[in-house]
């Protein structure tokens, strides 16, 4: 059964740093890429970065470019968001995916097939 669960969200004040991490399990971790995801109420979810099963090739969306870092650590499950320079308009649900195939399909969710439940990142003073 695969499972995606994230942590490390909550309340930062603008120009603060987060760290949310994603465990994966129930499935070949080292054989698909990852993603995030996030998603405000009302409004679509975005992708916001993706990297391939090795770490050799990551997206980032350009709204958050220079400032997340995407990371991946293939003996503990685990996939990581580093979020630095932390802006209002950052505050979404984070949500963890599982890509279809070992490389980045882009930054839809279309080429997702598992999601975690997500984690609240809210950047306010």
């Amino acid at each position: 059964q695969v499972q995606l669960v994230e942590s490390g969200g909550g309340l930062v004040q603008p120009g603060g740093s987060l760290r949310l991490s994603c465990a994966a399990s129930g499935f070949s971790f080292d054989f698909r890429a990852m993603g995030w995801f996030r998603q405000a109420p009302g409004k679509e979810r975005e992708g916001i970065s993706c990297i391939s099963s090795s770490g050799d090739s990551i997206l980032y969306a350009e709204t958050v470019k220079g400032r997340f870092t995407i990371s991946r650590d293939n003996a503990k499950n685990t996939v990581y968001l580093q979020m630095t320079s932390l802006k209002p308009e950052d505050t979404d649900v984070y949500y963890c995916a599982r890509a279809k195939t070992y490389y980045c399909e882009g930054l839809g969710h279309y080429g997702m097939d598992y999601w975690g439940k997500g984690t609240l990142v809210t950047v306010s003073s």
